[in-house]
């Protein structure tokens, strides 16, 4: 069954390279990234990995925890760190989790059968505190994905999270941002006592609440 936006993503206990992990408890009370890749020692995933390691400080920052996934072994992930390292400059700095036998993989639908019959697709699950699914992307086996826009959406994410506001188009951390049409002109003055620019009355735009 797909998993859909507001859904208590499912939890398990899984090996990982940091060792045994309940994943409800693992998260702990933070945010985090389960991201999928379809199998070790491939040159798209080698990239991505090690891209991710370089940047990890960025998902820190944000109180992001960030985990991967293959229907590969752990000692498979351990070899081929030392790969990513070697060719990506940085090896992975973030527990992987090993699923030959595919357990996490179907409970979390990352197995397209039209696409790729027994390996992962590239998914990415952004999950909240609450252990609640708040995003989903799908790549092919053949696209890499862009993990600086999985960033923008965290941060948009945990924007709106905090305040009545939905960011616009290519919103960037600091741009503008909309009132939520459900909060009313009398409510909204409380909460931006500095004012906002009404281009049509479900149309406000206000600056970024800090």
């Amino acid at each position: 069954m797909a998993i859909r936006l507001g859904d208590v993503a499912p939890d398990f206990t899984a090996q990982t390279t940091d060792g045994t992990i309940r994943f409800h408890e693992w998260i702990g009370n933070g945010w985090c990234v389960l991201f999928s890749h379809p199998k070790d020692f491939t040159p798209v995933c080698t990239t991505e990995l090690g891209y991710m390691a370089r940047i990890k400080p960025e998902f820190d920052e944000r109180g992001v925890k960030v985990i991967g996934l293959s229907v590969d072994s752990v000692e498979d992930h351990v070899r081929w760190s030392r790969d990513i390292a070697e060719t990506q400059g940085t090896a992975p700095n973030y527990p992987m989790i090993g699923d030959p036998e595919r357990k996490v993989a179907e409970l979390y639908d990352m197995i397209h059968p039209n696409a790729l019959d027994s390996l992962t697709v590239r998914t990415v699950y952004v999950i909240g505190p609450d252990k609640k699914v708040k995003l989903t992307l799908t790549y092919p086996a053949s696209t890499g994905r862009n993990f600086d826009e999985i960033l923008r959406a965290i941060d948009s994410l945990q924007l709106t999270a905090r305040h009545q506001v939905a960011t616009p188009v290519n919103w960037q951390r600091g741009d503008d941002c909309i009132i939520v049409p459900a909060l009313s002109d009398a409510d909204a003055k409380a909460k931006f006592p500095g004012g906002w620019e009404t281009k049509k009355p479900y149309l406000r735009i206000v600056r970024q609440p800090s």
